[in-house]
């Protein structure tokens, strides 16, 4: 679809290779560093608030530093800091999601997604309530001037895709530990998931090994990788994983669209797409 809100929407709708910049901790969340970023070369930007600090003030900043230059601004997605182990779990930190889309954010992602119920609830967090969700009415005003839309479109819009083909949010999955491996095919098929990746290193710790390329070179972990991929080739979603120049090719044949990359990354994909 031509003219979308989220620039990763735009590219997965087509079944092209996203690309995301962003880490774990470290995100210079200030506006100076947001009308930088308005011109990224990204599909999205994550920002990691699982392990860095939850700063709402500074992401709004860097919300308005991107929205100054360009609406709408490029796409930021957030690993949320509170783990998907409950759909109670979940509810009880449901604020945090309706700030950070009161703020202007693209979508969110779960991390240790273990049960279906824990994901239903993030689902119903995202939508409004006239969609049966639990968001309510309030933080339109503010979104919508983020976004460039008036706040009755941005209503419309801000859904999870693919549940909604219009939608421009995202949500993803991590199943990054046993209990959530176990669950895979299950938590996958909830309708609102855009995609899900294994997390090597929480896995890789979740059956009793270290973080190191030994030990993610194990069969269990080789194994972990193909169940979540295999479950969401069986859901009918997106996989996230890292590549290499030289992995690149063979990643993007057994069906990886979304990669934490570079540009030259980026440019070779399109070479071979």
């Amino acid at each position: 679809m031509a003219g979308r809100i989220n620039r990763a929407i735009a590219k997965l709708a087509v079944d092209k290779p996203a690309f995301y910049t962003g880490g774990h901790t470290g995100a210079e969340l200030t506006f100076e560093t947001g009308v930088r970023m308005a011109e990224t070369w990204a599909d999205y930007i994550n920002v990691g608030f699982e392990h860095g600090p939850l700063d709402l003030p500074g992401l709004n900043q860097f919300m308005q530093g991107m929205a100054s230059v360009r609406t709408p601004p490029p796409t930021v997605l957030v690993e949320l800091p509170f783990e998907g182990r409950s759909a109670a779990f979940v509810e009880y930190n449901a604020w945090q999601v309706r700030q950070l889309l009161t703020i202007g954010v693209h979508g969110f992602l779960l991390c240790h997604a273990e049960t279906p119920g824990a994901v239903e609830a993030l689902v119903r967090t995202v939508r409004y309530t006239f969609r049966g969700g639990t968001r309510g009415a309030g933080g339109q005003d503010a979104a919508s001037q983020i976004w460039g839309v008036s706040p009755a479109d941005y209503m419309e819009l801000a859904d999870p895709w693919p549940l909604n083909p219009d939608g421009e949010l995202l949500i993803g999955l991590k199943i990054e530990n046993m209990r959530a491996l176990a669950n895979a095919y299950e938590t996958t098929r909830v309708p609102g998931v855009a995609f899900a990746e294994w997390g090597p290193a929480d896995m890789s710790m979740s059956h009793g090994f270290r973080t190191t390329s030994a030990g993610l070179a194990r069969p269990e972990l080789r194994a972990a990788r193909q169940r979540v991929l295999d479950a969401c080739q069986a859901a009918g979603i997106f996989f996230l994983d890292g590549a290499t120049k030289e992995s690149l090719q063979d990643r993007l044949q057994e069906g990886v669209r979304i990669f934490a990359g570079t540009e030259p990354l980026k440019q070779l994909a399109k070479s071979m797409t």
